[in-house]
């Protein structure tokens, strides 16, 4: 149907007239804004005033969802994909763990950090874990959360074009492992109660450190490679609330002079990481010779962290997505199951007056 000449067709008309919603910016008077300012900047100075800083129970639940999440993740370990090449998948996450321990080692030079702090922050493996378990392994959170994050970003960021560029490859969006579980919730909650509870417990009476997380961890990898709990999950929702828990409880510690050093820490920091995801470039070299890999998917196998990003690319770019997968699960929970390991490594070897061993909820200059 067309229309009669000087009518604007409807198309037109809503271009040059775009419906506006009714919560437009732009139709709101400096007067709503302002109020909607002010009333942002008291809650968020309420959070920040009043908020509780510290929720052991809570904190201590979160750390085992994250333990048992974790140890849920070797069922996509798949044995047949790695086949005889296993000891070598085994051997470069150790590789990779030596060369970020150093790295850990030179951060923990820095005036603002100590040793075992160091040492936690450039951990290859399992940001959030880490940060979860920090504060009891001695190390400061805070620091550990900055450097962890930050590592994750920048390989995360990096890997698209480090795919396109040097090997011509597509990366896809970046996935997260699905929920394949058949139980219901109410099955699955108490379950993971029960593996919380008796986990921290265990790993308390064998004084394991970072037992909140390693013990449901571990008593979870047992269950699974039993076969004792078949379609069983963590909700994903519960997952990501006590990363958030994690997270916020970590964050309500800083103040302006953490913040400041926090800020003098990062630069160093983003030269370590950038070292180390070149040295794990470099054992993916090694591993695509020994296992008879593409020079891509020693890289993705080895990449020292990013897993769900690892996973979209390996999938946009037809890569060998078991091997990878079950390389990175291997990584992941190496590296977990070593921090404690590597905070008695620092506390043992620590220069003399570095606070290394003890929990500080102020960054304390270092002594030399």
């Amino acid at each position: 149907m067309g229309c009669t000449r000087g009518s604007k067709s409807p198309l037109q008309e809503s271009r040059k007239n775009p419906p506006r919603s009714s919560f437009d910016a732009a139709s709101m008077n400096p007067i709503d804004l302002l109020v909607i300012a002010v009333a942002c900047g008291a809650f968020a100075w309420t959070l920040a005033r009043y908020a509780p800083t510290a929720m052991p129970k809570a904190g201590l639940a979160a750390q085992g969802v994250l333990g048992v999440y974790t140890g849920l993740m070797v069922r996509d370990i798949s044995f047949s994909a790695l086949g005889s090449h296993w000891p070598i998948v085994v051997g470069i996450t150790v590789s990779t763990l030596v060369v970020s321990v150093a790295g850990g080692a030179l951060l923990g030079l820095h005036r603002d950090v100590s040793p075992l702090t160091g040492g936690l922050a450039l951990v290859a493996g399992g940001s959030s874990g880490l940060v979860a378990i920090a504060k009891d392994l001695g190390g400061d959170d805070r620091v550990v959360a900055a450097v962890q994050y930050l590592r994750v970003a920048l390989i995360t960021a990096a890997m698209p074009a480090v795919a396109a560029i040097f090997f011509h490859a597509n990366a896809a969006d970046a996935t997260q492992m699905s929920e394949t579980g058949s139980l219901a919730w109410y099955v699955q909650l108490p379950l993971i109660a029960v593996i919380v509870s008796v986990g921290v417990l265990v790993g308390r009476y064998v004084r394991l450190p970072g037992s909140g997380l390693i013990g449901p961890m571990a008593i979870t990898i047992a269950l699974e490679l039993t076969g004792l709990v078949q379609g069983f999950a963590v909700p994903m929702l519960l997952v990501q609330f006590g990363i958030m828990m994690i997270v916020w409880q970590t964050l309500l510690t800083f103040d302006r002079e953490s913040l400041r050093a926090v800020r003098r820490i990062l630069p160093g920091a983003f030269a370590l990481i950038m070292i180390l995801n070149v040295a794990a470039a470099r054992l993916g070299v090694v591993l695509s010779d020994e296992a008879g890999l593409s020079m891509l998917d020693g890289y993705l196998a080895t990449s020292p962290g990013g897993i769900y990003a690892v996973l979209g690319t390996a999938a946009g770019s037809g890569s060998n997505v078991a091997f990878v997968m079950a390389a990175q699960v291997i990584r992941v929970v190496i590296m977990l199951f070593a921090a404690p390991f590597v905070a008695r490594l620092f506390t043992r070897f620590a220069p003399q007056g570095a606070p290394a061993g003890a929990p500080r909820r102020e960054l304390i200059p270092v002594a030399a």
